[in-house]
């Protein structure tokens, strides 16, 4: 079932025919923006990877990543009946987020025809109890009725790989191993290792030796140079 924070997505990135749900190469696209097909992709990118690189033989395509930095949870005692609570999840969603997803995606980016708009987003997500003989709410007991869009906050649009390493510290020493990349961007070592990952993947930076068993890298233009 489509979500109301999917919908409104839609309409937000359509252009002003507000094109929505167009038949494209047999496929239905969410929306049309000008000469660009707009793909909203709540869940994992993985799940259209491959439509996403059919369509790019052709097309100019846009996909929008939704993170969630600020999440409401709305419970109903039964579906369709009175709120029973509110509380704000303690989960909250970054930019760099947008890394977990990227590492299901690099066969397809970096591509000419190919951009990703991250964009964090506040929602209310609807909830009433999954199972209605239980008493008590455990809280992996549940069934999503409706996420429904609050807010769009900050957002980053990525065609190349210079828009990725923007997003990394300027102050990474040359070369780099995934322990400066934790600590410039406050994040634990093993998130460091999965955008360290990426950018190898999609060619943003090469592994140009090691010290000790520690990869180090440098961007990959400048091992190039150094060349």
């Amino acid at each position: 079932m489509e979500t109301s924070l999917h919908r409104e997505l839609k309409l937000l990135y359509a252009d002003r025919h507000a094109r929505v749900e167009v038949p494209v190469a047999g496929y239905r696209i969410d929306a049309l923006d000008g000469d660009w097909l707009v793909e909203i992709q709540h869940g994992s990118l993985a799940a259209i990877r491959d439509k996403v690189r059919k369509l790019l033989a052709k097309h100019q395509v846009l996909v929008v990543k939704p993170l969630v930095a600020r999440k409401t949870l709305v419970r109903r005692r039964k579906k369709g009946g009175a709120v029973s609570s509110r509380r704000a999840s303690p989960k909250k969603a970054s930019l760099l987020n947008l890394f977990d997803e990227l590492v299901y995606f690099t066969r397809v980016f970096p591509h000419p025809r190919l951009a990703i708009h991250v964009v964090l987003v506040e929602v209310e997500e609807w909830r009433y109890p999954g199972h209605g003989r239980r008493r008590r709410w455990r809280e992996n007991d549940f069934i999503v009725e409706d996420q429904k869009l609050l807010s769009v906050g900050e957002s980053v649009r990525i065609a190349t790989n210079a828009d990725l390493w923007r997003m990394m510290p300027p102050s990474l020493p040359r070369p780099f191993h995934t322990g400066h990349l934790a600590e410039g961007l406050g994040i634990q070592r093993w998130i460091a290792q999965r955008i360290a990952y990426c950018l190898r993947k999609t060619g943003t930076v090469r592994e140009v030796g090691k010290q000790g068993n520690t990869r180090m890298y440098e961007r990959a233009d400048e091992a190039t140079a150094a060349a």
